[in-house]
């Protein structure tokens, strides 16, 4: 058997019956089911491919393309015992690559188990390279690589800081979430729940669409500047912000005074506060001053639900602003899912404005 005598395709469902005898000869746990399965074979945000010879399924890869992002991650690849050793797992994975490219996807991530030499030397091999580790990642306990290839052809990822990735704890507090991870990019501190929901409270508008109140800029400012950091900031209009989605007049009362009293404070604490478009230059100035950002983006293209949402931005290159996301579904992502998210470049003004005001605000930080 050569390389190319077996042909790679997208998977249907009449490979269903083959692909869990695979998954079953395969792994021991953590097994995709056949309803898992069947629905990776129709997911839009799924590339399920098969390696196939004399009508006999002999392999499969699968990769999850992150919704919004130009990320993707190999969520699991697999060649009937029989099989191995005839360069079928490298031949699916480069059709894996070339498929989650040509859908505008930059960069490739997977776990792999640190004793698993083979996969890591497979992996090797293809333009991998190991960007971190998870310690007690299996059901074993071993820890697991993580790596990463740019299937693009881009620049690698070459962080002039280490920012440190933190999962917000409640559902309204990934503004502070997002700043903690900024400031201990700078100055090492204790990120915990206590100084998350701390700054919430700090920084709260108290209402939003629904639900508790997310953290406007100013507050999130005002909280950096207490624990001993400068901030600027930059907001696209002088009028009170989120307080579209808001119906009740109360609460549009309510947040009208919350907004001018954080405009009265951060003037009273001479913060640097422009009015104007938030544009990318912004972010790469700030970057290449070793300031740490804190970005609102609209979660509409990460899960359709036009939220605001805070984000700490890690990087940028030619490319892609990579960001920590603190949101982590933990039924549908790892961590991993979460850390240095790339958003293209050309993507950038979608995601960063939000509402039918088309708001667009963000901060940088450092060191006072």
């Amino acid at each position: 058997m050569t390389e190319h005598s077996v042909a790679v395709r997208a998977a249907t469902d009449s490979d269903l019956k083959a692909l869990l005898e695979i998954e079953q000869q395969s792994f021991n746990q953590d097994r995709l089911s056949a309803r898992s399965l069947k629905r990776w074979i129709a997911a839009k945000h799924g590339i399920l491919m098969v390696a196939e010879l004399d009508q006999q399924i002999l392999g499969y890869g699968l990769v999850w393309c992150h919704k919004g992002t130009r990320l993707a991650r190999l969520y699991s690849l697999a060649v009937a015992p029989n099989a191995q050793g005839k360069g079928i797992a490298q031949q699916l994975l480069k059709a894996l690559e070339r498929a989650t490219a040509e859908r505008g996807r930059l960069f490739m991530r997977l776990e792999v188990a640190v004793n698993n030499k083979a996969a890591i030397a497979l992996y090797e091999k293809l333009g991998y390279r190991v960007f971190g580790q998870y310690s007690d990642y299996y059901d074993d306990h071993s820890d697991a690589l993580r790596m990463q290839k740019n299937i693009r052809k881009t620049n690698e990822l070459e962080f002039s800081r280490v920012t440190p990735w933190y999962q917000q704890t409640t559902e309204f507090t990934c503004g502070p979430a997002a700043l903690l991870m900024a400031m201990s990019s700078i100055k090492k501190a204790i990120i915990s729940q206590v100084n998350e929901l701390d700054i919430w409270r700090e920084a709260t508008t108290i209402f939003m669409t629904s639900g508790h109140g997310g953290c406007h800029p100013l507050g999130l400012a005002l909280a950096a500047n207490k624990r001993g950091f400068t901030a600027d900031v930059i907001i696209n209009t002088r009028d009170t912000l989120f307080v579209d989605g808001v119906r009740s007049d109360k609460k549009k009362a309510i947040l009208h005074t919350v907004h001018n009293q954080f405009v009265v404070e951060a003037i009273n604490h001479k913060l640097d506060v422009k009015y104007q478009d938030l544009t990318l230059e912004h972010i790469e100035r700030w970057l290449a001053a070793k300031m740490a950002v804190v970005l609102l983006i609209s979660t509409y293209r990460f899960d359709g639900k036009k939220s605001p949402h805070w984000v700490c931005v890690t990087h940028l290159d030619e490319h892609c602003l990579y960001v920590h996301d603190p949101f982590c579904e933990s039924d549908k992502q790892l961590a991993i899912d979460c850390q240095h998210v790339p958003i293209a470049k050309s993507d950038f003004l979608k995601m960063a404005s939000f509402g039918s005001s088309r708001l667009s605000t963000a901060l940088a930080i450092h060191m006072q």
